[in-house]
């Protein structure tokens, strides 16, 4: 929702406003250490209080929780933003080495630029191998010929989405540096993968 928001221009409300129930995770890209909140009826609310108690749930001195989301919430924009800027940086050309995914012209793997809108790159993979699981084992391992050829071990994880296509995140751990590190490593692998 906030990362919507933010790539839209508007204010969360503007989204929600024909939603029957709306759930907010201030983990992530809010970077709280946890929490949510759930919006709703008061009916709806009421009852998914009562079944959270049912099962279990529940916290004492979540004053502390509540702070951090705040901080999240009061932030969203900018941390937000940024993250939205590094996953365009990582899809796309740039001035500057490393280079992007587009400006890779690699036979392995491209990117829609089109649909990078928030913080989430889709990554199509082409050809049978590697498959979307051992690009994204690949970028995960670090080599000794990596090492030996880039002067830097990096392990980036990537999720492999479908048969061809693996998934990027990014959040506010994930600084431009960590960008272009990840953005070498996957220039490391694919040239790699080609040879």
């Amino acid at each position: 929702l906030m990362n919507a928001a933010v790539a839209q221009g508007v204010e969360p409300a503007q989204i929600t406003q024909h939603c029957d129930s709306v759930a907010l995770c201030f983990s992530k890209g809010l970077g709280a250490p946890a929490g949510a909140v759930l919006a709703g009826r008061r009916e709806f609310v009421a009852e998914a209080w009562r079944a959270r108690k049912l099962l279990g749930g529940g916290m004492r001195q979540a004053g502390v929780l509540a702070a951090a989301a705040r901080v999240g919430l009061e932030h969203a924009a900018a941390t937000l933003r940024r993250d939205h800027d590094n996953t365009r940086r990582f899809a796309e050309a740039s001035p500057l080495p490393p280079p992007g995914i587009q400006e890779l012209n690699s036979p392995l793997c491209s990117v829609s630029l089109a649909a990078v809108e928030t913080n989430i790159v889709m990554v199509s993979v082409r050809g049978g191998w590697p498959s979307p699981a051992e690009l994204c084992e690949h970028l995960r391992a670090v080599s000794e010929e990596e090492v030996a050829e880039t002067g830097q071990a990096v392990s980036v994880l990537l999720f492999p989405w479908s048969a061809h296509t693996v998934r990027a995140v990014w959040h506010r751990d994930v600084s431009a540096r960590d960008t272009d590190l990840a953005k070498n490593k996957l220039e490391f692998v694919a040239r790699k993968c080609q040879e």
